[in-house]
C-alpha cells in the first residue's frame, strides 16, 4: 500500500461490531496468536498471518510496535506455493508409466489414477520454495475503518477472514451509497458519478464548487475506461490522452458507456494526488500523494501521520464529491439543469 513512502493502492472497509473490552491487551494478544509462521509442511499450499509493517519478519511485536496514536499499522503475509499445470500433468505422465510398469498392468482405474495425481502433486509442492507477498494495513481504531492494501478479490477474501478469526471482527466494503434506497434508483451509482466527475471537472475548466470546502480541483489525466453492460454482455473502451484530448471516451459517452475507471488528479488547498479511482468499488489505486512535510527517516511515526491525513482529506474529499452528485442526482435539478449541461457538454 506505501502507507510510510511511495504509491498506495487499497481497499477501503468498515469494521463493524463492538471493541472487546481492554481493548489494547486483546490486540497485543490476537496479533501475536495470528502472527505468520513458516509452514513445516512442504506441501501446503497457502500460509498467512500477521507481520510487522516495517519489517517483514517481525511476528513478535516487541512493544505494541504496531500501534501509533489512535491507529493499528501492521501486514498480512502470504506465502503461496505453485505447481506449473505442465509440469504436474509430464510428471503425472510419467508416474502413471512407471506405475503400470512396475504393476504389470494395462489401464488405470479412476481412483489409481486421481491417488497417482495427489501424491505426484504433493511432492512437487514440497520441493517447491514458497512465493511471499506482503500486503499493509492501517486500521483506525475509533474512526472504526481500515485501509488493506490490495484490490485482488481473493486476496481480499484471504485477509477479511484471517481477521474474522484474529480479532472476532467483521469488514464490510465502504461504498458511500446505501444499497437499498439509492442503487434502487441509480443501479450503478460508482459509474454515474465519475461520469458525472468529468463533466462537471469540465465545467469550471477543473475547479468543483464544494459547500463548505469551497472550490476543489478536479482534473481527469491520462486513462480511462468506459463500459456499458455487465459480466459476458459487457462492452470495454479503454482511453489515452491529455485532459484536454479523450474524445474517444465522448464518442462512448454518446453511445450509453459509463465511466468506469480514470486517472484523476484531485487539488485541495496546497495539496495534489493522483490516484487511479475505481467506480464500482470507490478504491483508488497507485495513489501518489503529497510531499510530506518532514521526510526525515528517523521521525518514522510523524511521517505516516501525515500520510494518513492526507489520505482522510483525500477520501473524504472523493466522498463529499458523491454526495454533491448524489444530492442532484436524486433531485429536480438533474432533470432540468444537470441532464441538458452535460448534452451540450457531450455535444461540443
Amino acid at each position: 500500500m506505501g502507507l510510510s513512502k511511495g504509491t498506495m493502492t487499497f481497499t477501503r472497509y468498515n469494521v463493524e461490531g463492538p471493541l472487546p473490552d481492554k481493548f489494547p491487551d486483546f490486540v497485543d494478544r490476537q496479533i501475536k496468536l495470528f502472527a505468520f509462521r513458516e509452514s513445516s509442511y512442504g506441501g501446503e499450499e497457502k500460509s498467512l498471518g500477521w507481520t510487522g509493517f516495517d519489517n517483514v519478519l517481525d511476528t513478535d511485536f516487541e512493544y505494541a510496535n504496531y500501534s501509533i496514536a489512535d491507529y493499528i499499522v501492521y501486514s498480512l503475509r502470504i506465502d503461496r506455493r505453485t505447481v506449473p499445470p505442465a509440469l504436474l500433468k509430464l510428471n503425472v505422465l510419467k508416474a502413471e508409466k512407471g506405475f503400470l510398469a512396475e504393476k504389470g498392468l494395462k489401464k488405470l482405474y479412476k481412483g489409481q489414477r486421481e491417488d497417482i495425481r495427489e501424491t505426484v502433486r504433493s511432492g512437487l509442492l514440497n520441493r517447491t520454495q514458497p512465493v511471499p507477498s506482503f500486503y499493509e494495513i492501517c486500521w483506525s481504531v475509533s474512526g472504526k475503518w481500515l485501509l488493506f492494501g490490495s484490490l485482488s478479490e481473493k486476496v481480499n477474501d484471504e485477509f477479511k477472514d484471517l481477521f474474522k478469526r484474529s480479532f472476532n471482527l467483521s469488514l464490510s466494503h465502504f461504498v458511500p451509497w446505501d444499497t437499498e434506497s439509492v442503487t434502487g434508483n441509480i443501479p450503478l451509482p460508482g459509474r454515474e458519478f465519475l461520469t458525472w466527475l468529468w463533466f462537471k471537472s469540465e465545467e469550471r475548466g477543473g475547479s468543483i464548487m464544494l459547500p463548505g470546502k469551497g472550490d476543489v480541483e478536479v482534473i481527469f489525466l491520462q486513462k480511462m475506461v468506459l463500459e456499458s453492460g455487465e459480466g459476458e454482455y459487457a462492452e470495454t473502451v479503454a482511453c489515452r490522452g491529455i485532459h484536454a484530448d479523450l474524445d474517444e471516451g465522448k464518442s462512448a459517452l454518446r453511445k450509453g458507456k459509463k465511466v468506469t475507471e480514470a486517472r484523476i488528479r484531485l487539488g485541495v488547498g496546497n495539496d495534489q494526488s493522483e490516484f487511479t479511482f475505481k467506480a464500482d468499488t470507490f478504491s483508488f489505486q497507485s495513489l501518489k500523494l503529497p510531499v510530506p512535510t518532514d521526510d526525515e527517516e528517523e521521525n518514522r511515526d510523524g511521517r505516516i501521520l501525515e500520510r494518513i491525513y492526507l489520505l482522510e482529506v483525500l477520501t473524504q474529499t472523493m466522498e463529499q464529491l458523491f454526495m454533491l452528485f448524489l444530492v442532484k442526482r436524486l433531485s429536480g435539478q438533474w432533470v432540468s439543469e444537470e441532464l441538458p449541461h452535460m448534452k451540450k457538454w457531450l455535444a461540443d
